[in-house]
């Protein structure tokens, strides 16, 4: 809550953002389990036995237009309609190596990638609600980095409307050509900083859906960032716990 202050406007924020802030500073950090020699958790959360593993096309084979990075930063902004043109899966896979790209494995302990994050601890897993994309079923798939292919998640019928619901019906969710979410494994960073690694996941999200705007544009699609999403349905949405891993970003993709 807000409280006015005399001569001074508004005082500071009070409630549970204020500790959480508070709390995840660096004179409250114990040993983390790196420095007590736990082992690192694994790099990416892999696929099931029971998933179907879909190949994706190379992206240095995937042509783009050349457009500039000052035209991209130029010409970013949201967009929440579509056209009924496909994203073709080429484009789809050049996208998700925009985001999340591995570049080099480091001995199994840590990955680069096409983004930045703390300590390269890369903490996030990337989901796929395919809607309209070319050479694609409709459906959820999870994006396996390391090996750049797509694992079936979910292709139920009502997968799109469960994941359009949770983000409060918002219809773009599901017109989009393809919508990324973004989810969190908290441990994959807090093994290196405790609690205060929770502060670099949202972060790590930033850098990515920056990314994913910005690609975007040299294949004719548009980005809209979503935060607006209920908790309590995504998360079973996805087949999640909320805890061990969880929703922490939202982004649709559609041709222009």
């Amino acid at each position: 809550m807000k409280r006015l202050c005399k001569d001074k406007g508004f005082c500071h924020m009070s409630g549970i953002g204020k500790e959480f802030m508070e709390k995840t500073q660096y004179r409250y950090l114990g040993r983390s389990d790196q420095s007590m020699g736990y082992p690192p958790p694994p790099l990416e959360l892999g696929a099931k036995d029971t998933e179907r593993i879909t190949d994706l096309p190379q992206p240095a084979e995937v042509r783009v237009d050349d457009i500039g990075l000052r035209r991209a930063i130029e010409k970013r902004k949201s967009i929440r309609n579509y056209s009924s043109e496909p994203l073709s899966v080429e484009e789809l896979s050049y996208l998700l190596w925009c985001t999340q790209g591995v570049k080099e494995v480091v001995r199994d302990v840590a990955t680069f990638r096409t983004v930045p994050s703390a300590g390269a601890r890369h903490a996030l897993e990337t989901y796929i609600l395919a809607n309209n994309v070319q050479g694609l079923e409709k459906g959820l798939y999870r994006f396996l980095p390391i090996e750049h292919r797509l694992a079936q998640t979910d292709m139920g019928k009502d997968i799109a409307d469960r994941i359009c619901h949770a983000c409060l019906d918002q219809p773009f969710v599901k017109s989009s050509a393809a919508t990324f979410i973004w989810t969190a494994v908290p441990y994959r960073m807090a093994w290196r900083y405790g609690q205060r690694g929770y502060r670099y996941l949202h972060l790590d999200a930033g850098h990515v859906c920056q990314n994913l705007y910005l690609s975007a544009e040299s294949v004719g699609c548009g980005v809209c960032a979503i935060a607006a999403f209920l908790d309590e349905a995504i998360n079973p949405a996805l087949g999640l716990d909320g805890e061990s891993e969880f929703v922490i970003y939202v982004a649709t993709v559609g041709k222009k």
